[in-house]
């Protein structure tokens, strides 16, 4: 229907650690900042941009936004600050699908319990709000920091989408394919809100 808001509609999602908020321009200053600590952006393997090219990244994602096709997010930290981005991407509103992806926070927020609050905001959203019937994760082959990161979550592996994409530096990424279905969540759902609280 013309005019009509794109699915999923923006939302706000709050956590313990971390808020999910609508990307905007607005967050290009915090996020090159981000962008700039550890020299992301040199990861061969992954798509992170660069701190000088946060605010066309902005853009890009935002007339997905404008096209259906992704809903954009910046990460903030109790304070207010920007530490990265995430999306719901490659979304299937007709069939209820979106990938959960181009994900990326600053190193210094990595490993303290911020991504994993944030994958459980998403996929509870996504299954509980959205009433999705499957959520997807997809990661270059090669990158075992997120493909393990994927499997702590509890998501299937589906496959490998061989010759799937061109990278930026010219190579070809094979892509693994992980998903997570509506009767997994309960179990996923308990699984994450346990890794959120016990003992470290």
């Amino acid at each position: 229907m013309m005019g009509e808001a794109p699915w999923p509609p923006e939302v706000t999602l709050r956590g313990r650690t971390a808020s999910l908020v609508p990307l905007t321009v607005d967050h290009a200053g915090d996020l090159a900042e981000a962008a700039a600590e550890g020299d992301l952006h040199k990861l061969w393997y992954t798509s992170i941009p660069a701190p000088e090219s946060v605010a066309i990244e902005i853009e890009r994602r935002l007339a997905l936004r404008a096209a259906g096709s992704m809903l954009p997010f910046a990460v903030l930290t109790p304070d207010g600050r920007a530490v990265g981005m995430t999306t719901y991407m490659n979304i299937d509103a007709a069939n209820r699908r979106v990938e959960i992806g181009s994900t990326w926070v600053r190193p210094s927020v990595q490993r303290g319990g911020l991504n994993t609050e944030c994958k459980r905001m998403l996929l509870g959203h996504a299954f509980e709000a959205l009433d999705c019937i499957a959520v997807e994760f997809r990661t270059h082959r090669m990158n075992q920091q997120s493909r393990r990161a994927i499997e702590r979550l509890g998501a299937q592996f589906d496959g490998i989408l061989r010759a799937h994409s061109v990278m930026a530096n010219g190579t070809v990424r094979d892509t693994a394919v992980y998903s997570i279905t509506t009767p997994e969540w309960p179990t996923i759902r308990a699984h994450l809100d346990w890794e959120m609280v016990r003992p470290r």
